[in-house]
């Protein structure tokens, strides 16, 4: 199911958005606001758990497209997020072993977009990302992927952590991209996989690493230091695509 990406503003407007059931990904409220229809309002968002990040006046009104947010305003997301179960049951159906991406600390919403493309070519299915350190399902994400958003699940979480340590339970293991890891071409990487790619600038959090059961790094030439995560997904992804088709 699809959604136009688009802000809602105004008290009302915001809790008729979260009781109709809109995915909505990011929630902006004046900072020291605590009358009632803003605490119905915060009830909804954590009841969704949807991020609410309290801003100045100057911030609102800098985002307002209305002029009139009454101190409030919603980031509804440009497409419906999935289950992980769902992901799971796209590779029950097509009778092969899970391959899913899952992202870390990628906030801009072109690489985001380029990995889900690149997810969706490598014959992944699907992607998981943290509700927060990620940049939502947004029109600019929806772009980048070159339609691929149609066809690949993305799921959100609240803890990507926790999350792996629950795909373990079903046979999943866990390759984080790191630059002071096991070469990859060293490393089995057939089977249920699960690929876990952080950002250039923070790479993958601390505790979702030690999550992880092996490393992995792309052997590198030249004269800079890393690689834009969105082709070092791809690397990553090229060479888990290889060894299956091997295996």
């Amino acid at each position: 199911m699809r959604y136009e990406e688009f802000t809602i503003e105004g008290r009302n407007a915001v809790i008729e958005a979260f009781r109709s059931g809109k995915p909505i990904d990011k929630l902006f409220i004046l900072d020291g606001s605590s009358d009632g229809p803003i605490q119905s309002i915060k009830r909804e968002a954590a009841k969704h758990g949807t991020i609410i990040k309290y801003v100045q006046k100057e911030r609102l009104d800098q985002i307002s497209q209305t002029g009139s947010h009454q101190g409030v305003i919603a980031y509804a997301a440009a497409y419906e997020y999935a289950d992980v179960s769902d992901i799971l049951e796209t590779a029950r159906q097509k009778d092969e072993a899970p391959f899913i991406f899952l992202l870390d600390n990628i906030e801009d919403p072109h690489n985001l977009g380029a990995i889900i493309r690149t997810a969706n070519l490598a014959g992944a299915h699907g992607v998981i990302i943290p509700k927060d350190r990620s940049v939502g399902l947004t029109a600019a994400v929806a772009k980048a992927s070159a339609g691929a958003l149609n066809y690949t699940p993305v799921a959100r979480v609240t803890n990507l952590g926790r999350t792996i340590e629950e795909l373990k339970e079903e046979g999943l293991w866990f390759v984080c991209a790191d630059m002071d890891g096991t070469v990859m071409y060293d490393l089995d990487l057939k089977g249920a996989i699960g690929l876990v790619i952080g950002s250039e600038g923070n790479g993958v959090g601390k505790l979702v690493k030690e999550k992880c059961d092996f490393t992995a790094s792309i052997p590198m030439k030249g004269d800079i230091d890393s690689l834009n995560a969105s082709v070092a997904a791809g690397v990553l992804a090229y060479e888990i695509v290889r060894q299956r088709m091997q295996a």
